[in-house]
């Protein structure tokens, strides 16, 4: 995995190892950038189910003004600090917990949220209802959401699906206020 495009382009990431982990190839991570590549500039980046961070970095990279990359596992902190070690961004925020803890706990808003979760654990309806309901997402902002072919990936309440594109067996879905 590395740094696709922006200040930090073609910096390797430090990765998982292990069956259990299903990082963003670099191959979706580049469309789906292609998808969203006009709100990342001076955006507030919220990347729920973190991992790496691989994606948040990727914003911050492209010009994002801040970001925040949230995971539960305490390796995945490890993993996006020792990373974020290497490419020196100060303008981001780790927090070792869960989506929908974070989500409860905030009062900040977001321009632009990853949401990345384990595939098939039913975390994506919740997730994003909370996400609508808490008023999270900017007037002008967009939710990005990679899921298994199989997961949801529908519409929800107060939003719209603005871009879907299938890689494999990924489903990049873009949603922004309806």
């Amino acid at each position: 995995m590395r740094i696709i495009a922006g200040a930090k382009r073609g910096h390797r990431l430090y990765d998982f190892e292990g069956m259990d982990i299903r990082p963003t190839t670099d191959r979706v991570k580049e469309s789906m950038f292609n998808l969203i590549q006009d709100f990342v500039l001076k955006s507030r980046v919220l990347d729920l189910f973190s991992g790496s961070g691989a994606l948040c970095f990727e914003a911050l990279s492209r010009g994002a003004d801040f970001g925040v990359c949230i995971d539960k596992d305490p390796k995945s902190v490890a993993v996006i600090k020792k990373n974020n070690e290497a490419l020196g961004f100060e303008n981001l925020e780790i927090k070792n917990c869960g989506a929908t803890e974070f989500l409860d706990s905030t009062k900040s808003r977001f321009s632009l949220i990853f949401l990345d979760p384990p595939y098939n654990k039913g975390f994506i309806a919740p997730i994003i209802q909370k996400i609508v309901k808490k008023n999270i997402l900017s007037e002008d902002g967009i939710i990005v959401l990679e899921s298994d072919f199989s997961d949801e990936h529908g519409d929800f309440e107060g939003l719209i699906k603005f871009k879907q594109k299938k890689y494999g067996r990924s489903y990049v879905t873009v949603y922004k206020r309806g």
